[in-house]
This record gives C-alpha cells, sequence and structure tokens, in this order.
C-alpha cells in the first residue's frame, strides 16, 4: 500500500491494480493532482479492506487483478453499506462491447479500455467526483438538487 498526499490534497482516490505498470502510471498521473490524496492496493481483497477504512471518494479497478475478480471487488463494495456509494471505475484490456456493457450493467461507473488516453482516466475521475459531490448534495439537501455534470455517463436512478 502507498500514499502520496500533499498540505491541499481533499479527496482520497483508491487505485487497485495488481499489474506494477499499470499501477506505476496511474500513481505517477494521479501525483501531479495537488487535489487527491492517493492510496493504493496491489489485490483485490487489500482494495476492499482500504475502501471500508478509508472511504475514498473514487475507486480506480484494474479488472486484470492477481487474487479475485474485479467484479467480486466490485460486488464487495456495492455490499457493504460504508462503501456501496463509492462510484468505481474500471480499466480493461477487454474492448469487446458486449464486455464494456456487462460491466456497466455489473456497476461499474465508467468502463475505460487499454490503452486508453490519459486524459480519458483524469476525465472519468473528474466526472466520478463530481457524482460523489452530488451524491452528497442530494442526500443533504434533496433529490431536486442533484445535477450531473457529466453527460456522457450512463443515467442514474436518483430514487436512491
Amino acid at each position: 500500500m502507498g500514499l502520496i498526499s500533499t498540505p491541499t490534497s481533499e479527496r482520497t482516490l483508491l487505485v487497485i491494480a495488481s499489474d506494477k505498470a499499470n499501477m506505476q502510471i496511474m500513481t505517477q498521473l494521479i501525483a501531479r493532482r495537488d487535489d487527491l490524496n492517493l492510496i493504493t492496493a496491489v489485490s483485490g481483497m487489500e482494495g476492499m479492506k482500504l475502501a471500508d477504512t478509508s472511504l475514498p471518494e473514487v475507486v480506480v479497478l484494474d479488472t486484470g487483478l492477481s487474487d479475485i475478480c474485479a467484479r467480486e471487488v466490485l460486488k464487495g463494495l456495492r455490499g457493504n453499506p460504508v462503501t456501496s456509494h463509492i462510484p468505481v471505475i474500471a480499466v480493461s484490456s477487454d474492448a469487446h462491447p458486449a464486455q464494456i456493457q456487462a460491466g456497466l450493467q455489473a456497476g461499474f461507473y465508467r468502463y475505460l479500455t487499454k490503452p486508453y488516453k490519459l486524459t480519458d482516466l483524469l476525465d472519468a475521475i473528474d466526472c466520478s467526483l463530481s457524482y460523489c459531490l452530488g451524491n452528497l448534495t442530494r442526500v443533504l439537501t434533496g433529490p431536486a438538487c442533484f445535477v450531473s455534470v457529466c453527460q456522457q455517463l450512463p443515467a442514474r436512478d436518483e430514487s436512491d
């Protein structure tokens, strides 16, 4: 587990990836953002535990984990009342349209396929952070106050 932090960091991002090269790319990219605390996990089980204890605003999950299936991680996060609200971005080498659709239907907030543009990852993180902030606003002030800034994202049920 690693932690990258700066004094102005306000939000926590958890990256779960077994592949060292993918982890290094994501870590270097996120380290440039002074508004994020980065926490990393090298296995799905470790990632679920970290999510439960650190409550990140967003999880980036590489689907090629070495210990368990990424959908099991997603299922574990969704089944835990403490982490069920956290948007999870899948990063996958499987670019088949059926896999992408199945991943989104399973509950991934976004599904990026490798190779992805670094700007696409940052955009997905920013949209997820906006979604998380929108959910917080909605919880605090009601459904009428929720406005998604990410028009390209799948519609979310606002009756939760």
